[in-house]
């Protein structure tokens, strides 16, 4: 018998999961709009915009110039950009947007790097159905960057730089 089938054919247990999944959902939706309530989180996505768009930039100058420069494949010149600029904008990120939030600088750089190589894995993913698509591989990767952003900036608030 499954699980779905079981707790429906038992109302109480299915009022008491009905109930605590209501709970989490209604606790989750509260914890976002206190989130959203606080200046000091919108003044910290503002930094971590800025950091952002500094490291668009980075990314995309190391990208063109090793795609168009160096002759490299689109993809490899993609993982090497990101390289560049994901080095940048954690420094930047670390000692400005989360400097209150500072933990030890390998573990925290553990998880940035983790949380960076995940929305790379999902920007390489974007860039390829891009050029896959027709789109020009410089427009790609900055419409690939734009749209993993929120990932990003998503894993490193709630990872990476979380209080402890």
């Amino acid at each position: 018998i499954g699980w779905a089938r079981f707790v429906s054919s038992r109302p109480a247990i299915a009022t008491v999961v009905q109930r605590s999944s209501a709970l989490r959902a209604s606790g989750a939706l509260a914890r976002t709009r206190g989130a959203l309530g606080r200046w000091h989180n919108w003044v910290q996505l503002a930094k971590f915009c800025t950091v952002g768009a500094s490291g668009y930039v980075v990314n995309l100058a190391v990208y063109t110039l090793l795609l168009r420069g160096a002759g490299v494949h689109y993809l490899l010149a993609a993982t090497g950009s990101f390289l560049v600029a994901v080095t940048s904008n954690y420094t930047w990120n670390r000692v400005w947007t989360f400097r209150g939030q500072r933990g030890h600088v390998g573990y925290q750089g553990l998880r940035f790097l983790v949380v960076s190589t995940v929305a790379l894995a999902a920007n390489l993913i974007v860039l390829h159905l891009l050029v896959q698509s027709g789109v020009g591989k410089v427009v790609g990767q900055a419409i690939a960057i734009v749209l993993v952003t929120p990932l990003n900036f998503v894993g490193n608030k709630l990872w990476s730089f979380r209080r402890h």
